[in-house]
């Protein structure tokens, strides 16, 4: 499924957290066809080390749950005109009904996006940028076997509104896309499973399961100029989930 929507992200530099695969490796592609110098993070030691071919990119390895790696991280980086956090974890076999699973969940779902956003808030600032978090219908629906998630994401829709609040004189724009049920490799089990899978479909408004392409329009738009009056928003795009 290809956007119609023409985005120029010319002369812009992205980084998207988390873009070797799924939503990230989607943006990452749609930022690059939109002419963007694009940055990906991933956990592997080279880009090769993964099946799909990320050549277009600029590949940096680092492991979100370490602060100490995300400084090291915006240094390599350096000035961005945009900041995509999308790298994510969800433990939903009970890992986050521990503390030890718990805290290494919202330390990269929500803190890891929080400490970025401080440290590229400078670079965002000289070049009037906008950050995206990348949330999940999560941010409104509890989900039961993932309570660290939950709250991740929860989270990360408080922190998009406090930031985009107290940064917008700053020039700096901040909003969130929820995504929904989408094909990837975190819920690949779930997508599978034909059980699950049907009774999904049968109770969404738009009765399919999203995929990747999906939600790349939506962070493009609120990434560009086009959006340059929105800060501190949040877009379900989820097929119509939450509505029932």
């Amino acid at each position: 499924m290809e956007s119609q929507v023409i985005f120029n992200f010319k002369a812009k530099r992205v980084l998207v957290t988390g873009g070797t695969q799924g939503i990230g490796l989607g943006l990452a592609n749609a930022f690059y066809k939109a002419g963007a110098d694009v940055v990906i993070t991933g956990t592997r030691d080279k880009a090769s080390d993964y099946d799909t071919d990320l050549s277009a990119f600029s590949y940096i390895p680092v492991n979100l749950a370490k602060a100490l790696e995300r400084v090291t991280l915006a240094d390599q980086v350096g000035d961005i005109d945009i900041l995509i956090n999308n790298a994510g974890v969800s433990n939903s076999t009970g890992g986050e009904f521990e503390m030890d699973g718990f805290r290494l969940t919202l330390e990269v779902d929500l803190v890891a996006p929080a400490d970025l956003a401080f440290r590229f808030s400078k670079s965002l600032t000289q070049r009037r940028g906008a950050i995206v978090n990348i949330g999940s219908a999560a941010c409104f629906l509890a989900i039961r076997s993932s309570p660290a998630y939950t709250a991740a994401k929860a989270g990360l829709l408080g922190l998009t509104r406090a930031l985009a609040d107290k940064w917008a004189p700053k020039g700096i724009r901040v909003n969130l896309v929820a995504p929904g049920y989408v094909n990837t490799q975190l819920v690949g089990p779930l997508h599978d499973n034909e059980e699950f899978s049907k009774s999904l479909i049968s109770t969404l408004p738009i009765p399919r399961w999203g995929e990747p392409e999906d939600i790349a329009p939506t962070v493009l738009f609120l990434a560009s100029d086009s959006a340059s009056y929105i800060t501190g928003q949040s877009i379900l795009v989820d097929g119509g989930l939450v509505l029932r």
